[in-house]
């Protein structure tokens, strides 16, 4: 309902079902998939459908809650328990809008308020909120803010699970202002916790999820990258491009008085003749952290460096243990003439 209420394309719609029993939706030929949710997948369209439930805190961190769904839960009931007012708005089959908690008017002011004091049990809602912020680009409501604050002071925050962590962060890396979410997270005081390497943000994001962690990561060195990884849960195609970038950020920075044979070395170093793509998403990193720098130039020695016929010169090589160094020479030359 947010989304259309913004004018944005509707990416999945939820549905609420009241006054049902699981046995009821069963009979009707819905199918049970929900293990801790009473959820359910319409027999037709597969379009899940969830009973309407209400939440009650019983341990720390996001899965601590106890669930009722029962046939005297009201639609009302079911949206007290979303985190946001924009997040509380449902719409019935006749298009009668239901906003019990005004979250319209929050759309139309570009603010992100919590519907109730439950907000504060369930630590990923701080995410969540950094994340919409970079989504939106909507600013946080002061009590709402307050409330995360405490969440990360009595230590609820703790209790995040990394998966989780990783889910919200990336995807607020990937928004439209990912420099609201680290503006968000330094003002509940989370940044510290989950970034604290992280010293400064990068002024501009683009590119995938993989060059947008690795510039946010290129003042690291490897350690701090590796720490940060973990700490993150970071998948092995981000890690790598990330600590590449470090493994490689000094000589990237020094390239423009490069020698041909020192570009050959950053090019075999960084694997670049093996993996040319993954070696461009290197070089759009550094384009992004250091304008200054000229990818242009590196860019030409690797298509010089891959031009030269390896094959050629083992072939004539007199000794099959000379074949490498002739290789290389005849690529720094190759990599001389198109510099």
């Amino acid at each position: 309902m947010r989304d259309e209420l913004l004018g944005l394309p509707v990416q999945d719609r939820d549905f609420v079902v009241v006054g049902a029993t699981p046995e009821e939706m069963e009979r009707l030929g819905y199918k049970a998939v929900g293990k801790d949710f009473p959820v359910f997948l319409h027999p037709v369209t597969h379009e899940e459908y969830a009973l309407a439930r209400t939440e009650r805190k019983s341990g720390r961190g996001y899965k601590g809650f106890t669930v009722r769904a029962a046939p005297d839960v009201t639609l009302e009931d079911d949206l007290r328990r979303r985190d946001l007012t924009i997040n509380a708005i449902a719409k019935t089959e006749d298009g009668t809008l239901i906003d019990p908690f005004h979250g319209e008017k929050d759309l139309r002011q570009g603010v992100l308020r919590h519907v109730s004091e439950a907000f504060a049990e369930d630590p990923v809602r701080i995410l969540r909120v950094a994340r919409f912020a970079a989504r939106f680009d909507f600013k946080v409501h002061e009590k709402t803010l307050e409330l995360m604050r405490g969440m990360v002071a009595s230590g609820e925050a703790d209790a995040l699970v990394p998966d989780r962590v990783w889910q919200e962060f990336s995807k607020g890396l990937t928004e439209a202002h990912p420099e609201r979410m680290f503006e968000v997270l330094r003002a509940c005081g989370l940044h510290g916790k989950l970034l604290g390497e992280i010293r400064a943000t990068p002024p501009r994001f683009s590119g995938s999820l993989p060059v947008r962690f690795a510039l946010l990561a290129w003042p690291l060195d490897e350690a701090g990258v590796k720490s940060l990884c973990e700490r993150l849960r970071a998948p092995s195609d981000v890690r790598d491009l990330a600590m590449l970038a470090a493994r490689h950020r000094e000589t990237l920075e020094r390239a423009q008085p490069a020698s041909p044979r020192e570009l050959l070395s950053l090019l075999k170093g960084a694997d670049a003749l093996r993996r040319p793509g993954r070696f461009h998403e290197l070089l759009e990193v550094a384009r992004l952290a250091e304008p200054g720098i000229d990818t242009a130039r590196i860019e030409r020695a690797l298509r010089a460096a891959a031009g030269v016929d390896a094959g050629a010169i083992a072939a004539a090589a007199p000794l099959a243990g000379d074949i490498p160094a002739l290789i290389d020479e005849e690529r720094i030359r190759a990599i001389a003439r198109a510099a």
